[in-house]
């Protein structure tokens, strides 16, 4: 298999990590069982991410819709939460920690170990591993909908002035790049609410294995594809090319 090229990493990668439980269900064994096996490629994915250079890594983690599952497997997922934000995934790799999400609808102790981790791990500079938890895009949307409607009412805002700008203003990702590169796990071929707006020109990556089976080699797999394709941003394929060979000698005047 082709090694990805160093040159061309995407700067931020977002992942669906599906297939928890079916991957856990196929071991004979509980749901929770495959949770915790992902936990462990969080860890593997996050380290090789780092490894290769990339900036930002959003791992959607628990949904809005996620609520409606059975409360004993939202007790199992919260406790894995609070267990897996250990200083050494972060520390070891000099990696800062966000989150995006309705935090208020978390537990308490959740909630104050989140933000004891993003407060511990704020100065860390290599890359930033943000978590999607109690997140879905149709939340972040109304959202920031809302935000924008009383700035207009209070005379902070004119209808007229509203962009695509100030719309990512009040995003709870307005700390961060849009994501080049979406990887889903586990078979299914959607997006599930997930990041809807930032996604809009990136490469979506598809792959059977679950995730927790999820290692370096297949992120390699999916970067190596992500590097073959030509992002053209609704531009021609001949104005791409062109705009890419005068950036080049542009490049190698500089050196």
């Amino acid at each position: 298999m082709a090694e990805p090229d160093m040159t061309k990493i995407p700067r931020h990668i977002a992942i669906i990590m599906d297939g928890n439980g079916r991957w856990a269900a196929e071991q004979g064994k509980e749901r929770s069982f495959g949770h915790q096996a992902g936990v462990d490629t969080v860890r593997c994915i996050t380290s090789e991410c780092t490894r290769l250079g990339v900036k930002f890594l959003t791992l959607y983690t628990f949904s809005t819709e996620n609520w409606s599952r059975p409360q004993d497997e939202i007790s199992a997922l919260m406790g894995l939460v609070l267990t897996s934000l250990e200083d050494e995934i972060f520390m070891k790799n000099n990696v800062r920690f966000r989150v995006v999400g309705e935090m208020e609808r978390l537990p308490k102790d959740v909630q104050d170990k989140l933000k004891e981790t993003m407060d511990h791990t704020a100065k860390n500079s290599a890359m930033t591993m943000v978590v999607a938890l109690s997140y879905s895009s149709r939340w972040e949307i109304t959202k920031a909908t809302r935000e924008i409607a009383e700035e207009v009412k209070a005379g902070k805002l004119r209808p007229e002035d509203i962009n695509e700008d100030i719309v990512n203003e009040h995003m709870a990702t307005n700390f961060m790049p849009d994501p080049d590169l979406l990887i889903r796990t586990g078979g299914d071929l959607r997006i599930s609410n997930y990041m809807l707006w930032q996604i809009a020109y990136s490469e979506l990556y598809f792959c059977d294995t679950y995730w927790p089976a999820f290692r370096e080699k297949d992120l390699h797999r999916a970067i190596v594809s992500y590097q073959n394709r030509q992002r053209r941003f609704g531009k021609t394929e001949e104005q791409v090319e062109q705009e890419s060979g005068v950036k080049q000698e542009t490049e190698k005047e500089k050196e």
